[in-house]
């Protein structure tokens, strides 16, 4: 297999900037995944045996097309031309600021112009066919959105919420509603304690909220509208959530969240303006 690629100048700032700050927040190792068309970089999502000693956490998809990042892109493997390696997300960090550091400083007397850097960056080995076609699965459902998806105005402020959240109970109660609600609620013997954000901006299945529930507290809301099959809700991870929302280092331009059942799963969803997307989900 052969694999060779020159970065382009959005390419290095996208990663060093926003993406790998992200990442390393989520998990220590990730996979990188060359396709012809894409390049990704994957955490845990061939479950915890693969991930290291990230695994059983939040599961995270970059993806970003091939002439974004690179200028020249050349890939060849008896794979279906796509190679998958593993590698700690720190190291390919540091690796990428000191060529960029390198390239910065001028040339000192007598060194040519331009002259290359090298870092090497420590790899696993190639990931077998196999484990390539369960990274395929894997990708096709992460990709399955939820039927509605709301979107989160502020994120720091949601950080925030949680970060306080999180000193009362391990689980936390998501709930997205058909009418742009999101309830985030944590309950213990003693005390239960919440917020919700309404009127959110809804994509795809909406209703109209009733007039009445108006008047209502925010759970009895969040019940009634549950029973009503205009909303989903489901319990997640609080350290799992904790570190998803570390992606707010990525700048997304947008945030969403939707909800699953039948896998009683939360997706997090971010879209760029620049035709790349983020996915987080809670198993």
């Amino acid at each position: 297999m052969k694999f060779k690629a020159f970065f382009t100048d959005d390419g290095i700032s996208l990663l060093d900037k926003r993406f790998l700050p992200a990442m390393d927040k989520v998990g220590r190792v990730c996979h990188v995944f060359f396709t012809p068309t894409h390049a990704m970089l994957l955490h845990n999502l061939l479950g915890a045996t693969a991930a290291g000693p990230d695994g059983g956490g939040p599961q995270c998809v970059a993806q970003f097309a091939k002439d974004l990042l690179f200028r020249e892109y050349n890939l060849s493997s008896r794979n279906g031309n796509q190679i998958a390696f593993s590698v700690e997300v720190a190291l390919l960090h540091r690796a990428l600021r000191s060529v960029l550091a390198v390239h910065a400083q001028p040339p000192a007397a007598g060194d040519a112009a331009g002259a290359p850097a090298i870092q090497d960056v420590p790899i696993s080995r190639p990931l077998s066919r196999s484990d390539v076609e369960r990274l395929h699965a894997a990708l096709d459902a992460a990709k399955d959105l939820p039927k509605t998806l709301v979107q989160v105005p502020d994120l720091p402020q949601l950080q925030s919420l949680v970060d306080r959240l999180k000193n009362v109970g391990d689980l936390l109660t998501v709930a997205v509603t058909q009418y742009g609600d999101l309830h985030l609620q944590v309950s213990t013997s003693l005390v239960t304690v919440g917020s919700e954000f309404r009127k959110l901006r809804v994509i795809g299945d909406r209703a109209n909220a009733p007039v009445g529930d108006q008047n209502l507290t925010s759970s009895t809301r969040m019940d009634m509208a549950v029973e009503r099959r205009e909303a989903l809700s489901v319990q997640v991870n609080m350290k799992h959530l904790v570190k998803s929302l570390h992606c707010h280092l990525a700048k997304p331009d947008c945030t969403f969240y939707g909800l699953f059942t039948a896998i009683i799963s939360m997706i997090f969803f971010v879209q760029h303006t620049f035709d790349l997307t983020l996915f987080l989900l809670f198993v």
